[in-house]
């Protein structure tokens, strides 16, 4: 059964990173308490590093359990960790550096490797050594953070490419139509698997691609790649500013208990 998206809309940037924030704390109180840790898969890109930005100040780093947090990547630009564009070296600047993470707790994606398909095979096998999980089985993420490209893609899974099509593998190497064009990342399969999906996304300029995923009117729109995460047994929530979330014709508040 597929998941109903829980839509949650701040009304200012601010007010939706706090209550991003809050969010994260909430379900890592109860991933820990559950089973004595919480794995999270980050996401690259400019909205969630404002949310990074905030879980490191004094507030934040007091609040959470970092020694019992986790960190997995959902996708990496195939480049050195050091690149201007890695996803890793956002994260290390804005979170883990600030917040003193342990090394050991981190894992991210080797997108340095001069063969990708290798790195994404490296990298399958250390999600399933982290959380113990058989190769017969899709290891159960606690929460994934996802961004959304104007293309309607997320993580680095892009219309139109076979790392959609991927049933078998929980990392593949994706392809973007610009930029750093040969990515890892994680697929529909583990994606859609998680405890929680968490999508993040903000500003005007996002509005109209929202609408056409949520409220997916076409049959084009509904195979748009962030249309396709749906989580099997688990929660799929938006969150967003009152920008991102002016086109939708349905609405919910962002008061809705975690």
């Amino acid at each position: 059964m597929s998941a109903i998206p829980e839509i949650r809309i701040a009304d200012n940037l601010h007010e939706w990173a706090q209550d991003a924030a809050t969010f994260i704390h909430s379900v890592s109180e109860q991933a820990i308490t559950s089973r004595g840790r919480f794995i999270i898969a980050l996401s690259g890109g400019s909205t969630p590093k404002t949310l990074y930005q905030v879980l490191a100040t004094p507030e934040w780093k007091a609040r959470l359990d970092w020694s019992r947090i986790f960190f997995l990547f959902g996708d990496e630009r195939c480049a050195p960790p050091d690149h201007p564009e890695s996803n890793f070296k956002m994260v290390h600047t804005a979170l883990f550096r600030p917040l003193n993470i342990d090394p050991d707790h981190i894992y991210r994606m080797k997108g340095e490797y001069e063969d990708p398909t290798a790195a994404a095979q490296e990298y399958e096998g250390t999600i399933r050594s982290l959380m113990k999980s058989p190769s017969s089985k899709v290891p159960l993420i606690d929460l994934v953070l996802l961004g959304l490209g104007d293309d309607g893609h997320t993580a680095s899974l892009f219309p139109g490419t076979a790392a959609l099509q991927q049933q078998n593998k929980m990392v593949t190497v994706g392809r973007a139509p610009t930029g750093i064009q040969s990515r890892l990342t994680l697929t529909l399969g583990v994606l859609n698997h998680a405890a929680v999906v968490l999508f993040l996304v903000t500003g005007a300029g996002k509005a109209e691609i929202i609408r056409r995923v949520i409220e997916a009117p076409s049959e084009a729109d509904r195979s748009l790649p962030a249309a396709r995460i749906s989580p099997e047994s688990g929660r799929l929530v938006w969150m967003l500013d009152q920008a991102a979330a002016q086109q939708l014709t349905k609405k919910r508040s962002h008061r809705e208990d975690t």
